[in-house]
């Protein structure tokens, strides 16, 4: 990242609660902060600190109680349920801790799934799967059904299906915790080759310092508000 590097998340002032029954739970209280493009940001805490919450937030899975989140110049917390809808699907792609991998569903075919809704021919969607499971290393598996994998290889079909449409950010939710240990380094290693050689900007929640190591920044969440005095810069 360099001086001129521009701010693509831009969150202010923002709050989110749950409800149990009649009780109300806050989650996060008042944040503001933004990320820059390009950036790798890790994003730590205690279980409850609210750190999925905020990843699910700017991902336009949830919406806040109070606040602005605005990603590309974009309002997302402005839009409707379709309009959030078809943003999610052309600026977001998602890795998460299980994988999510539909199980009758082949490596290709699991990366596939987001082009079915776009314009896309089937020449062109065959050749963008090609290129994203090179990218992860497995053309050599795009036949095999998920449980035909490894634990590791199918976070890297799910990391091929999160950068097929080419988003602009990628959110990964404890993308390693259900990894051993090399399992886990091959995977922090090609996130962090997909931010530095195809910059994405990468927002992690870890529970690991070794995932979070590879961040170029780690912000701390404590009962739904930042910890600014440790927040690390590597």
């Amino acid at each position: 990242m360099n001086s001129e590097t521009q701010t693509i998340v831009e969150i202010r002032n923002l709050s989110k609660s749950y409800h149990r029954g009649s009780q109300v739970v806050p989650v996060l209280n008042e944040l503001t902060f933004d990320i820059m493009a390009g950036e790798f940001l890790a994003l730590m805490g205690p279980s409850g600190s609210g750190k999925t919450t905020l990843l699910n937030l700017i991902a336009g899975i949830d919406r806040a109680d109070i606040g602005k989140i605005k990603v590309g110049g974009i309002d997302i917390t402005t839009l409707s349920e379709n309009e959030l809808a078809h943003w999610r699907a052309n600026n977001v792609g998602f890795i998460f801790q299980f994988y999510n991998l539909i199980p009758v569903l082949s490596a290709f075919e699991n990366v596939e799934l987001p082009l079915l809704l776009t314009g896309l021919s089937r020449s062109e969607r065959v050749e963008h799967v090609n290129i994203a499971l090179s990218i992860v290393g497995l053309t050599d598996r795009m036949d095999h059904y998920p449980g035909q994998l490894s634990g590791g290889q199918q976070q890297r079909v799910a990391i091929a299906r999160a950068i097929i449409t080419d988003p602009s950010i990628i959110v990964a939710d404890e993308p390693t915790g259900d990894l051993d240990r090399v399992s886990a380094r091959e995977i922090l290693d090609l996130m962090e080759r997909l931010n530095a050689e195809s910059g994405k900007t990468i927002i992690m929640v870890t529970h690991d310092p070794r995932a979070a190591e590879k961040a170029h920044k780690i912000k701390h969440l404590e009962k739904g508000i930042l910890n600014v005095h440790s927040e690390a810069h590597f």
